[in-house]
C-alpha cells in the first residue's frame, strides 16, 4: 500500500471520527481537511462505507461553508478545465437532477446568447438524484446536439461565431466526480455535491466568466455566492427559478440574487408583466398526453416520461428559437433578458427582452443549434 493510500485513510478514518458523533458531539472539520477527504473519494482511496459516512455525517450536522468549499476545491482540482478563446463566458448551471413538472426550456437558453452575442455553456449529466428529472442532456440530445463533446471541443465551438454556445458533459469534464452517481444514488438523500458540484467550472473565458444558477430554497443564494467566489466566477447570477432552474416564473414577481466583479450579492425583483411577458402558466406545461413514470420504491422521484418529454422539450425549444410564440419562447425572453441585462449588454431588463425577442423572431438561434 502506498504511502498516499495510507494517508488518505488515516484522514479519512480521523474526520469520521469526529463528524459522525451524533447531534450534540460532532464537530466541524477544516476546509483543508474537507478538500483532502473529497479528493481521497474522487480518487478511489477511501471504502465506498466511509465515503457514504463522510457525505451523510456532514449532511446531518450541517455543512460548514469551508466544507462546501474544500469540496469545491477537490472537485475544481479534478476538473478538465479550458479557456476559450473568447473575452467572456456565461456558465449556465441547471439543475444537474433535471425537471419533472415542466418542459425544460433552459436547454436552449445559451444558443440564443449566442445569437445575441454572449458565447455561452451550459452543462450537466444523464441522471442523479434526487429527482432523476429530465436534464439538458436528455433536451440537448433529443435535439440531435452532440452531447459528448470533450471540454476542448466545447471551448471551439464557444469560439467559433458561427455556434458561439456549447454543452459538456461531466462525464468529459470531471470523470472521477461522474463516475461517483451510483455511490450518490445509494445514498439516497441530498449531499455536498448536489450544492456544489454546479459550480465546477469547466470553461472560462479569457477576461471574464459569469455563473448563472437557480435556486428554490431562501438559505441557498448566500452559500452558492460565496461558493462562487472562491471558485473564481467574476460575477454571479442567481435566480429563484421553476424547479430551481434558471429561469423564474412567467406570470408572478420573481427574486434573483446577483453580485459584479467578485463583489457582495444584491437581491432584486424580477417582473415578467414589465417585459412584456403576458402569461398564464408558471413555466411550459406537460404535454396531457405525455406518459407518466414513478420510480419503484421511491416515493419523492415521479417521473415523466424521460424520453418522451426531453422529445417534446426539443421540438418546443427548436420551435421557439425559430420564432414560434408560446411559453418555451417566453421562458428563453425571460431567461437571456436577465443574462443581457446582467452581463451589461441591456441598461433595463425591459430592453434585453426586446433584444430577445428580435433574436428569436429572425429564426438564426435555431441554425446555431443544427
Amino acid at each position: 500500500m502506498s504511502a498516499a493510500a495510507t494517508d488518505s485513510k488515516q484522514v479519512m478514518h480521523s474526520i469520521i471520527q469526529r463528524i459522525a458523533t451524533g447531534p450534540d458531539l460532532s464537530k466541524d472539520i477544516s476546509l483543508d481537511e474537507a478538500r483532502l477527504g473529497m479528493q481521497a473519494i474522487l480518487d478511489n482511496a477511501v471504502d465506498p462505507v466511509q465515503a457514504g459516512i463522510f457525505f451523510i455525517a456532514l449532511r446531518m450536522k450541517r455543512e460548514t461553508m469551508d466544507e462546501f468549499k474544500g469540496i469545491l476545491d477537490a472537485i475544481l482540482n479534478s476538473t478538465d478545465r479550458v479557456t476559450a478563446e473568447v473575452d467572456e463566458v456565461v456558465d449556465i448551471a441547471d439543475p444537474y437532477d433535471g425537471y419533472n413538472r415542466c418542459l425544460p426550456a433552459a436547454p436552449f437558453l445559451p444558443a440564443l446568447l449566442a445569437e445575441l452575442g454572449v458565447p455561452a455553456v451550459n452543462h450537466g449529466l444523464e441522471t442523479v438524484g434526487p429527482k432523476y428529472g429530465v436534464t439538458a442532456r436528455h433536451v440537448l440530445r433529443a435535439a440531435g446536439v452532440n452531447v459528448d463533446l470533450t471540454p476542448q471541443a466545447a471551448a471551439k465551438r464557444l469560439a467559433d461565431p458561427a455556434i458561439g454556445w456549447a454543452y459538456v458533459d461531466q462525464a468529459k469534464y470531471c470523470p472521477k466526480l461522474h463516475d461517483m452517481i451510483p455511490l450518490r444514488q445509494r445514498m439516497i438523500k441530498r449531499q455536498a455535491v448536489t450544492t456544489v458540484e454546479t459550480e465546477a467550472k469547466p470553461i472560462v473565458g479569457r477576461h471574464k466568466t459569469h455563473l448563472v444558477t437557480g435556486f428554490v430554497h431562501k438559505p441557498y443564494p448566500p452559500i452558492y455566492a460565496q461558493l462562487a467566489r472562491h471558485a473564481g466566477f467574476d460575477s454571479a447570477l442567481i435566480v429563484r427559478g421553476v424547479e430551481g432552474g434558471v429561469i423564474p416564473s412567467l406570470r408572478q414577481v420573481g427574486k434573483a440574487v446577483s453580485y459584479q466583479d467578485k463583489g457582495e450579492e444584491a437581491e432584486y425583483e424580477i417582473n415578467p408583466e414589465a417585459m412584456g411577458i403576458q402569461q398564464t402558466v408558471r413555466a411550459v406545461p406537460l404535454p396531457d398526453e405525455l406518459p407518466k413514470s414513478e420510480r419503484e420504491g421511491d416515493e419523492i422521484a415521479i417521473m415523466v416520461d424521460v424520453k418522451a418529454t426531453a422529445q417534446a422539450a426539443a421540438e418546443a425549444g427548436m420551435a421557439a428559437l425559430c420564432g414560434n410564440k408560446g411559453a418555451t419562447y417566453d421562458s428563453l425572453v425571460l431567461g437571456a433578458a436577465m443574462v443581457l441585462h446582467h452581463v451589461g449588454r441591456a441598461k433595463t431588463l425591459a430592453e434585453a427582452a426586446d433584444m430577445a425577442r428580435a433574436a428569436l423572431d429572425s429564426g438564426q438561434a435555431a441554425k446555431r443549434v443544427k
